[in-house]
């Protein structure tokens, strides 16, 4: 990036003083002008000045205008080329997702899954160099994005996330664990992050939680664990179809229990922090926090390189201060 710059701007101050002095050297030729007493003044009127005569000012113009090239140049003009060199040391993180069915209880709005989805994604938006995923879990896991630098792609995906009946159901706390975990193992990143939520226990799976956290802890990763919803009986929104095809919304009466004490050891002996979201504007806090928290280090350097640019109005100054007073002893001298 190059931009101009004066280093003594106190210079131009100069200019009115050097034009004043130029008009009072003017107001005292005039006033020396010597005079000649005529009777008749017609003849003289008759007479056509010569071009010396019509350029007697010359001298003095060029005089002014070297002078006021030579402050130009006394305030020093310069061109600063800057360089900003960034280091960025991103992070990865991978968001891990509870879709089982308790994720439709309708505690917040519209309901859990629903709620986390547009939140998550917001939090996606606010991210700018680093790499994110996503794992999705219920009774299974597997990865729906892998670490990623186009948010777009995965903000699509996280809003195609439904419940689905084609895996199987639960929730398989430590199979997601590890399954987050397989994703940041191999990240060269100055940060592996993992984001966790769940609404409930761990109740399927071939993989214990506590396997999976060490797992976690042997690959330095750091865990953001999320419990999401109220606990205790709930409703949860059943859809089918009647006689007619049409889709008809029951509810069933469920029980909800987040495992506060295991997710709390997940985050704790990673250097993470867990949350407790009960509602939409508690969750949005959450990812808010965790959005402060993992900030990405970004180290600027900047580099200013000067050129003078005095030369020339200096140069072009003297030589128009030679000019004027070449004529001025020489075809434009004036006699006594």
């Amino acid at each position: 990036m190059s931009e101009n710059s004066w280093f003594s701007p106190w210079a131009f101050a100069l200019i009115p003083l050097a034009i004043a002095m130029a008009a009072y050297a003017y107001w005292l030729s005039r006033k020396k002008t010597p005079s000649v007493q005529y009777s008749n003044l017609s003849i003289l009127r008759q007479l056509t000045p010569s071009i010396r005569v019509r350029l007697q000012w010359l001298p003095a113009a060029l005089f002014l205008a070297s002078f006021v090239l030579l402050i130009v140049g006394l305030a020093r003009p310069q061109r600063a080329d800057t360089k900003v060199k960034k280091n960025i040391e991103g992070i990865d993180i991978m968001l891990v997702l509870d879709v089982s069915d308790s994720m439709l209880i309708e505690d917040m709005k519209p309901n859990r899954l629903e709620a986390c989805k547009t939140i998550m994604q917001s939090f996606v938006k606010k991210r700018s160099t680093d790499r994110l995923g996503l794992v999705i879990f219920s009774g299974e896991s597997y990865t729906r994005v892998p670490l990623t630098l186009d948010y777009k792609i995965l903000n699509e995906s996280i809003k195609a996330v439904k419940i689905s009946r084609n895996i199987k159901m639960g929730t398989a706390i430590g199979v997601a664990l590890a399954n987050g975990a397989a994703r940041l193992k191999d990240s060269t990143a100055r940060s592996r992050v993992m984001v966790f939520l769940t609404d409930g226990e761990n109740n399927s799976g071939t993989i214990d939680p506590e396997t999976a956290l060490e797992i976690s802890k042997g690959y330095g990763i750091r865990i953001y664990t999320i419990g999401a919803g109220v606990d205790g009986d709930a409703q949860l929104p059943i859809e089918s179809q009647d006689a007619f095809g049409r889709k008809v919304k029951r509810y069933q009466p469920i029980h909800s229990t987040v495992n506060d004490e295991l997710l709390g050891k997940m985050a704790s002996e990673t250097g993470g922090k867990y949350y407790r979201a009960t509602d939409n504007e508690s969750l949005q806090k959450v990812f808010n926090d965790i959005d402060r928290l993992e900030k990405t280090k970004i180290d600027v350097n900047q580099y200013t390189k000067y050129a003078e640019l005095y030369q020339p109005y200096v140069l072009i100054g003297l030589l128009v201060f030679a000019l004027g007073w070449l004529l001025q002893t020489t075809w434009l001298r004036r006699g006594p």
